[in-house]
């Protein structure tokens, strides 16, 4: 039974610098990989290819011979491609047993209006493939409330309209305040919890404003199907790539069907609770977002307490952390009643 991924977003998410990391992390990590060019006007790619579009049909001749503009000529492609996946399907045989990488095309209309990717992947799927898709989009729309809102929207249409296991994924995590800093903290976006904190700063610009009534409905939308919720990756951080693996391999049953040594048990993976994954994005907010707060070391060894007496083991911390606080905090107690309060608990013991 292969699996595989298959890999969409919107132009500029870095799908194309995704697949070259994830085909050497997983072949480092001794999972035989193979990726799979379905992107048409992607001529140049800085991974090896197992099998390409480009061998069936190409971009720019389609353009020239149709006289079709750049979408239009990809779209085409695309439902070529639906239309003969008996090449496809031969192409593959020669995989074998290979974790495939499907890196797809840019254009959003193929994955919310457009039935060819459907009928592409529907057709993977009876042929034995596991697929989950892994949804790329770039971080910095977090810093625009206007911006983020139609990130949400485009990743809820697109899990409805290919109904298979989903992975939504912040890229360039590692340059998410290039473009300005973030209102809130990082686990907001990634919750995707509470989304009538985005209001207030649609209605600060005179422009969207006008359409607050809109905006609180779709914000009422997306929090009703629940559905929605982000990963972060930074394709040059092994840790982050190891954590965005894990998820795709729980989203699509790799955990429970994969062949590689160093495969976790059924019972290690439905144990993993959802406190790492809580840690893992206050790891990332501490090491890719600046901040003001000088004192930011000592609200984090805050939040680490916190999260192990939740677990009903912070008797063997207190000591220590108490320790830690007054050490960062004695040229200024002030502080040290702030690190408490931000995290709603006594230190007291």
């Amino acid at each position: 039974m292969p699996f595989a991924q298959v890999v969409i977003g919107p132009p500029g998410s870095g799908k194309t610098t995704y697949c070259n990391g994830m085909y050497q992390f997983l072949n480092g990590m001794e999972r035989k990989t193979t990726v799979v060019n379905l992107d048409p006007a992607n001529e140049t790619l800085p991974y090896p290819t197992g099998i390409s579009i480009l061998e069936l049909i190409s971009l720019e001749d389609t353009m020239e011979n149709l006289q079709l503009g750049p979408n239009g000529g990809i779209i085409y492609c695309m439902e070529y491609l639906a239309d003969n996946m008996d090449w496809l399907e031969e192409k593959l045989k020669a995989c074998g047993e290979d974790y495939i990488v499907f890196d797809c095309p840019g254009q959003v209309e193929l994955y919310t209006h457009n039935d060819a990717m459907k009928r592409i992947l529907n057709r993977l799927e009876k042929i034995g493939y596991r697929l989950c898709c892994v949804h790329l989009v770039d971080s910095h729309y977090c810093t625009d409330a206007a911006k983020y809102i139609s990130v949400l929207l485009l990743s809820l249409k697109t899990m409805l309209q290919l109904e298979l296991p989903h992975v939504n994924v912040l890229s360039k995590v590692d340059l998410i305040e290039t473009y300005g800093r973030l209102p809130m903290s990082l686990d907001f976006y990634t919750n995707v919890a509470d989304l009538s904190f985005l209001q207030y700063h649609l209605n600060q610009d005179p422009f969207m404003a006008r359409f607050q009534q809109l905006n609180e409905a779709m914000c009422d939308l997306i929090e009703d199907f629940g559905l929605v919720g982000f990963e972060t990756l930074c394709i040059q951080d092994k840790e982050s790539v190891t954590k965005v693996i894990r998820a795709i391999d729980k989203a699509g049953g790799y955990v429970f069907g994969g062949l590689e040594e160093a495969n976790e048990s059924i019972l290690m993976t439905a144990m993993r609770a959802g406190s790492e994954w809580e840690s893992t994005v206050h790891d990332v907010q501490e090491r890719y977002m600046e901040s003001d707060d000088p004192h930011e070391d000592l609200y984090k060894f805050a939040r680490e307490y916190k999260d192990v007496m939740e677990q009903g083991e912070g008797d063997a911390l207190t000591a220590n952390l108490d320790s830690r606080i007054a050490d960062e905090s004695k040229d200024d107690d002030v502080h040290a009643e702030e690190a408490k309060k931000k995290v709603g608990f006594k230190l007291d013991p």
